[in-house]
């Protein structure tokens, strides 16, 4: 049977996504920039929990503490491999 078109490259891009990420990057890079972008949203909701009251707040201020806990864990990782790194050179 003849195909209409041809196989797409194996390494094409999806054409549903708005985002992807690079496949070269590391995974210092790829952790240090997550906590970038969470200490990001958490600066956010903090300041959005200042200027909202009553269930509003309340839940803000739960995902700013679950942010929290997300940030704790990145950032122990990072410490892991840097760790990891120093001992093996």
């Amino acid at each position: 049977m003849i195909k209409d078109s041809p196989n797409p490259p194996s390494d094409s891009q999806p054409t549903d996504q708005i985002f992807t990420i690079l496949t070269n990057l590391n995974s210092e890079t790829l952790l240090a920039n997550a906590s970038q972008d969470l200490a990001s949203v958490q600066a956010l909701a903090g300041q959005l929990a200042f200027d909202v009251d009553g269930p509003l707040r309340d839940a803000v201020l739960g995902i700013h503490r679950m942010e929290e806990g997300i940030q704790l864990m990145v950032d122990r990782v990072l410490d892991l491999h840097e760790v990891s790194a120093a001992t093996a050179n």
